[in-house]
């Protein structure tokens, strides 16, 4: 992996950690969620109008891809009623990369140094430890651990489909755009037939998810795409999950969360995974 390369995943991290945090910071998180998918649908257009069209050959992978998003983004948004945010959603991302890593190398060839794996597992850990930390609701929510595990196949699944999809179109960031543009539609239009007031409440209270947070999402996963055609999708993909760190800085930053020993040990494990990642580069 290069110095670009992984810098730019490392961006992709900080802009999802911003969004999310903007997700976390609305009052129904829900709305906040589906502003920041229906978001993604303005850089999305602009953006298809740019880059080339992909080849035939990537479209079954698209499809999938949106397949896996809606999913995703079902299921989290389901762990959000179900649960705490700051347990859920560390379970939910530090399940996607061990399973990335798992069927990579059960079934795609794919052969990962024994640091590589160390490093996988240390950042997977670590974010799963930021979600068990506190000895609260999470542990006793069966249902909420259920959802945001079910959350986690469908990261697997998602970063499987654009990683593979992007490679085979020689073209990821159009690959990217046009799925997202797809998702955003199917989002938006189902959106109606289960909450129809949903885009009003978009419009009323959710615009800076909406504006800021869909735009910064396209920009974050197209960047983590092209690096998936750079790197292993294994790697890209546990480095990805960094974004729960910056997550923890600015929920200490700006929402006043204390940060105690617990997510402070947790932190330092990705951080030394992270390490690992790069020297094992």
């Amino acid at each position: 992996m290069t110095t670009t390369v992984f810098l730019a995943v490392m961006l992709a991290a900080l802009l999802h950690a911003c969004w999310n945090a903007l997700v976390k910071n609305g009052g129904d998180k829900v709305v906040s969620m589906t502003a920041v998918i229906a978001g993604h649908l303005l850089p999305g257009l602009v953006g298809i109008a740019i880059f080339p069209l992909p080849g035939w050959q990537a479209w079954p992978w698209i499809l999938a891809s949106v397949v896996f998003h809606t999913g995703y983004q079902l299921f989290l948004m389901r762990a959000y009623r179900l649960g705490d945010f700051a347990q859920v959603y560390p379970i939910a991302r530090g399940t996607g990369p061990a399973l990335v890593a798992l069927v990579s190398s059960l079934f795609l060839g794919l052969a990962l140094s024994g640091q590589q794996w160390l490093a996988i597992f240390l950042v997977c850990l670590g974010v799963v430890g930021l979600g068990l930390v506190r000895q609260a609701d999470g542990l006793r929510n069966g249902h909420a651990v259920v959802a945001a595990l079910s959350t986690g196949i469908f990261i697997a699944g998602y970063s499987l489909a654009d990683g593979l999809g992007a490679r085979a179109s020689e073209n990821g960031i159009g690959f990217i755009l046009w799925a997202s543009v797809i998702n955003s539609l199917m989002f938006i239009i189902s959106s109606f037939f289960w909450r129809p007031t949903l885009i009003r409440e978009i419009r009323e209270t959710a615009q800076p998810a909406f504006w800021i947070g869909g735009t910064g999402s396209v920009v974050a996963y197209s960047l983590a795409v092209w690096a998936m055609t750079q790197a292993p999708i294994a790697v890209v993909t546990a480095l990805r999950e960094t974004s729960v760190l910056f997550g923890l800085a600015l929920a200490a930053l700006f929402f006043g969360e204390k940060v105690g020993i617990g997510r402070i040990t947790a932190g330092l494990t990705i951080v030394g995974g992270v390490i690992l990642l790069r020297l094992a580069a």
